[in-house]
């Protein structure tokens, strides 16, 4: 997609481009610093919150307040949405995001990243809530950074990355196996061991970052997937700060982002940190794992 504000253009993407050289220079910095660990709370997830996260988290959130062109901003770390108060500094776009995902692997040098996504405030709104309790299909924009060995920055637009129509690679938490519907465990059994011996059976590629994962994904093809399970049953990951962006830049690459039974673009969210099941990726495969999960009794 092409976005025709000229002034969404100068403000709030050249600050996410700002911000995505910014945090990894914060995040090599806390090697020689006493900022990585924990922050010694949870956040509204309930997961431990890292120091890095706070810091990541403050970058963006103060970098976008300053811009003048947002209004509403979602954060995975903070419990409620951001207003911004001062008249002269509201615009008309909400950012969600989720400052530093994968975080639980910083200790560990794996690369880790951000993601976000775009709404336009509603017509007569100064910016509330409801701004952002949207379908993914009204955002108009979204995108990730990728902190590891460089920085990769990904912005969803109508010329780039296309991503195979079918790939070899399927990428999931199979430490939860024992948790899946039997749908779920005879799809990943079907491209482990295809019962045509003349198809090659899919490699395992995961990271447990969604950022790597599924940009391994756009760019080679084959299947992400974290299912809603017997421990997880909305799914775990959230709806408008990381399955949003993520299914929207799929779709624009060529590829196909569902809740295993419908697109995931089409569903609304109920509360900003709502969760949902989500399986992306090359559009063949994702229909595949649709048709053994419309199998479930």
């Amino acid at each position: 997609m092409q976005l025709q504000d000229a002034s969404y253009n100068e403000k709030i993407e050249t600050n996410l481009v700002t911000l995505s050289r910014h945090c990894p220079f914060k995040l090599r910095a806390s090697s020689y610093h006493p900022k990585t660990g924990l922050a010694g709370g949870v956040n509204v997830q309930g997961e431990d919150v890292k120091k890095l996260d706070v810091i990541a988290n403050e970058i963006f959130i103060n970098c976008l307040k300053s811009c003048g062109k947002v209004s509403v901003m979602v954060s995975e770390e903070n419990e409620t949405a951001i207003l911004v108060e001062d008249p002269a500094l509201r615009g008309k776009y909400c950012v969600v995001f989720d400052p530093l995902d994968g975080s639980s692997n910083i200790d560990a040098g794996v690369s880790i990243g951000t993601i976000f996504g775009i709404y336009q405030v509603k017509e007569n709104s100064t910016g509330e809530i409801s701004d952002v309790l949207r379908s993914g299909r009204e955002m108009i924009a979204a995108g990730y950074a990728m902190y590891g060995s460089f920085t990769i920055l990904v912005l969803a637009t109508s010329q780039g990355i296309k991503i195979p129509n079918r790939g070899k690679i399927y990428s999931v938490n199979e430490g939860n196996t024992k948790y899946w519907t039997p749908e779920c465990r005879a799809y990943f059994d079907s491209i482990k061991n295809p019962s045509d011996a003349s198809k090659s059976p899919y490699s395992a590629r995961y990271v447990g970052s969604m950022v790597a994962d599924v940009h391994r994904t756009l760019l080679y093809g084959g299947i992400f997937a974290y299912p809603a399970d017997q421990k997880s049953k909305s799914g775990k990951l959230r709806l408008l700060y990381e399955c949003f962006p993520m299914a929207f830049i799929m779709e624009h690459a060529g590829g196909y982002a569902s809740t295993g039974s419908k697109p995931i673009l089409d569903v609304t969210p109920a509360s900003i940190h709502a969760r949902s099941p989500i399986v992306l990726g090359s559009r063949d495969d994702v229909l595949d794992y649709e048709s053994f999960a419309a199998r479930e009794s």
